[in-house]
């Protein structure tokens, strides 16, 4: 995978979202409370929020405007009032550093 270094692995705080912009994409990248680090996108499909301001919890990420809660491994809302899905990208640790592409997700690799 072609990506860029958005963060060292150590530099990621655990259930806690760091905002990253690779090439014009805003990314929320998270590490989890069981160690695996997530990207998705950064934008709440709802209220064009950003995501990184939220909570995280186990592999949610919930937005702190109004509540709704995105999967970290499948990028869909599972509350409302959100009902879009946001973009997953595809996380690579290299040497300790996180790669992130921004031009493939999940849905399309």
């Amino acid at each position: 995978m072609a990506g860029q270094r958005v963060a060292a692995v150590t530099e990621l705080v655990e259930n806690q979202a760091t905002r990253v912009v690779v090439d014009g994409v805003p990314i929320a990248v998270v590490k989890d409370s069981a160690g695996t680090i997530h990207a998705i996108g950064d934008t709440c499909t709802h209220g064009e929020i950003s995501l990184s301001e939220g909570f995280v919890e186990d592999e949610t990420l919930e937005c702190w405007a109004h509540g709704s809660q995105f999967s970290l491994v499948t990028g869909k809302p599972l509350n409302l009032p959100a009902y879009e899905p946001v973009p997953v990208f595809p996380v690579e640790i290299i040497d300790g550093d996180v790669y992130i592409d921004s031009s493939v997700t999940k849905e399309n690799q």
